[in-house]
C-alpha cells in the first residue's frame, strides 16, 4: 500500500492539468504569518501539505509554519516542493526542546536548503512569563533577570542580526518584549513581530503596544485569541482570557495598521482551519470599521515587507 507521501508525489505533476477555483477575494494574496500543522507532537487538525493545498485554493500567496518544539525550515521546503506557487517559510522555536537559547540551533534553522527558514521565536510555552503565568510548575527557559535581558540572549540578537533573520518576541512578558525590541535595534535587527501581543501570556496594553511600533516592531494580532468555549482548544488553559474583535479592532485604530499583522494561529484541533478563520477575523474587522487599506496592510502588505518579498 503506497503511503500518503507517495501518492501525493506522483499526484502533484498532475495537478496543473485542472483548473483551479477562482481566488477568495477576502484571502487572495495574504500571507498567514502564523500557522501550525502536522507533524506535530500534538494533535493538528491539517498537515502541511493540506494547509498548502488550502491556502493555494483561496489564492493565499503563503504562510509561515510554526511549531513549539521542532524547527520548520524542511517543512517549508517541503511544502513549496509539493505544492508549488506558495511562499512558505519556517523558522525555529527556542524552548526546552532545542535547547532554550541556544545559537547553534538558529544557525542550523538557516543552514537548510534554500534558506526558507527565517523566523526565530523567543520561547513559547517554555518562557518562565508562560510557566509563571499559567502557575506550572516544570523547568522555563529565562531570557531576563532583574529588568536586564540575559548575555546568551544579547549573543543570540547578534546571531538574528547577522544572519538576517526576523525576531518574533515569543511568549515573554510586555516588559521583556519591550527590553527584546529595543536591544534587537541596537544589535541590528531589522525585522521583530511582537507575537499575539493581547494575548494571554503577553498581555500588552495600548500604551506598550504603541510604544513597541514607535521602536519599528509590528504587534501580531491573531484570531485564536478571539476562540473561547469548550470547542475552542486554549480554554482548557487555566487564567486562559480571550480578546474580543471589539478590543483587537481598538487597538488597531490606537496603534496604526502600518504596525500590525493578522495571523490565524490555528492548526489546533477542534479549531477552524486557517482559512475559515483569516475568512472570519478579517470579515469580523471590517465590521468593526477597519477598512480595506488597512487589511491589505495587515495582511499582505506588511507580511511581505518583514520577508523582504
Amino acid at each position: 500500500m503506497p503511503s500518503k507521501l507517495a501518492l501525493i508525489l506522483c499526484l502533484c505533476p498532475l495537478l496543473a492539468f485542472f483548473p483551479q477555483l477562482p481566488p477568495d477575494p477576502i484571502l487572495e494574496g495574504i500571507i498567514d504569518f502564523h500557522a501550525h500543522a502536522a507533524p506535530d507532537s500534538v494533535a493538528r487538525s491539517v498537515d502541511v501539505v493540506e494547509l498548502a493545498q488550502k491556502a493555494r485554493q483561496v489564492g493565499m500567496r503563503g504562510f509561515v509554519i510554526k511549531n513549539h518544539y521542532i524547527p520548520t525550515a524542511g517543512y517549508a521546503y517541503l511544502a513549496r516542493k509539493l505544492v508549488p506557487g506558495l511562499e512558505v517559510f519556517g523558522g525555529v522555536v527556542l524552548n526546552l526542546a532545542v535547547g532554550g537559547i541556544n545559537g547553534p540551533a538558529v544557525e542550523s534553522m538557516t543552514a537548510v536548503r534554500n534558506g526558507f527558514g527565517r523566523v526565530v521565536w523567543m520561547p513559547t510555552f517554555d518562557a518562565e512569563n508562560h510557566v509563571r503565568f499559567f502557575k506550572e510548575n516544570r523547568p522555563f527557559v529565562r531570557v531576563s533577570e532583574s529588568g536586564q535581558l540575559l548575555p546568551e540572549v544579547l549573543d543570540l540578537l547578534e546571531i538574528i542580526a547577522q544572519k538576517n533573520l526576523i525576531l518574533e518576541t515569543g511568549h515573554s512578558s510586555a516588559a521583556e518584549c519591550l527590553l527584546l525590541i529595543q536591544a534587537a535595534r541596537q544589535a541590528g535587527v531589522k525585522h521583530i513581530i511582537v507575537t499575539h501581543a493581547m494575548m494571554n501570556p503577553i498581555n500588552m496594553s495600548v500604551e506598550q503596544q504603541k510604544k513597541a511600533a514607535g521602536m519599528g516592531a509590528f504587534l501580531e494580532h491573531a484570531f485564536v485569541g478571539t476562540l473561547q468555549g469548550p470547542r475552542a482548544s486554549l480554554a482548557s488553559m487555566r487564567g486562559w482570557k480571550g480578546v474580543s474583535i471589539g478590543d483587537y479592532a481598538a487597538a488597531i485604530k490606537a496603534v496604526g495598521a502600518q504596525h500590525c499583522i493578522l495571523s490565524s494561529d490555528l492548526g489546533q484541533a477542534g479549531n477552524p482551519i486557517h482559512t475559515d478563520g483569516l475568512r472570519h477575523f478579517i470579515t469580523a474587522l471590517k465590521q468593526q470599521g477597519i477598512g480595506d487599506h488597512e487589511i491589505d496592510l495587515m495582511t499582505r502588505k506588511n507580511p511581505a515587507r518583514l520577508l523582504e518579498l
